[in-house]
């Protein structure tokens, strides 16, 4: 009897192990409690959260959090919660403390975190982060993250192990940009204005899986200024197959 009760254990532990991966967005807000008559400081953070598949879901949401948190948090000592709810918290508890300290040069704080599955399939998952900040200055700040993650494990996968071969890549994505913003093979890669660090070309630190294809994304800052916005270059599956490890 007790070797039967112990089968059906593992038999019971198997299938909970076999649940299909899933996600499911919340969404988390906060605005400040302090008096405010327009531009309200505020969070607003809606993120997919993995479900089922409980290890793969754990690291891929623990991925997900900590990207959210480099966005959002800005306190110097450290944030041991994994709650999304301490971290919006946070976030306008950093504003509270600084219109405090400074009341006449803090208003209008926001940030903005919406997240969504951008391409799924049996060798990768990609999850894209579009986010806003504003904590002050002349303007806020809009980017996107991508994080690539294999959906059989739940870890995530970096942009150099994407490629078979990442400096064939390279030279292969950097023809076609030179190419798409006019800039002269021989020239130096800045020659039109751009900013690459060293005057070199780099692969963005963002790259996404998409339903058309493989979109490299440039934020503001990381090759152009944020005047002339970010960049970006799309290249349809079958032009770049042959570079991918994962499709």
């Amino acid at each position: 009897m007790k070797q039967y009760t112990f089968l059906v254990f593992l038999f019971l532990i198997c299938i909970s192990c076999n649940k299909e991966l899933s996600f499911e967005n919340e969404t988390f807000e906060k605005k400040t409690t302090l008096p405010c008559d327009k531009d309200c400081p505020s969070v607003y953070i809606n993120i997919p959260i993995a479900k089922n598949s409980k290890i793969i879901a754990d690291s891929i949401n623990k991925k997900i959090y900590s990207t959210v948190k480099e966005i959002v948090y800005f306190e110097e000592t450290p944030l041991k919660s994994s709650d999304y709810n301490t971290l919006a918290s946070s976030f306008i508890a950093s504003y509270e403390e600084m219109h405090k300290k400074f009341p006449g040069e803090t208003f209008g704080w926001e940030a903005k975190i919406t997240g969504n599955v951008e391409f799924q399939s049996e060798q990768i998952l990609n999850i894209k982060i579009d986010h806003y900040t504003f904590t002050g200055g002349a303007h806020g700040y809009q980017g996107f993250r991508s994080l690539l993650f294999s959906p059989k494990t739940g870890k995530a996968i970096f942009n150099d192990q994407i490629f078979k071969n990442p400096k064939q890549f390279k030279a292969f994505a950097e023809k076609e940009f030179r190419a798409k913003y006019n800039i002269p093979e021989k020239a130096n890669i800045n020659a039109t204005g751009l900013m690459f660090e060293n005057d070199q070309f780099q692969l963005p630190q963002n790259i996404f899986y998409t339903e058309e294809g493989l979109l490299l994304y440039y934020n503001s800052y990381e090759a152009a200024s944020y005047a002339e916005g970010a960049k970006e270059i799309l290249f349809p599956y079958e032009q770049v197959s042959p570079f991918l490890r994962y499709h």
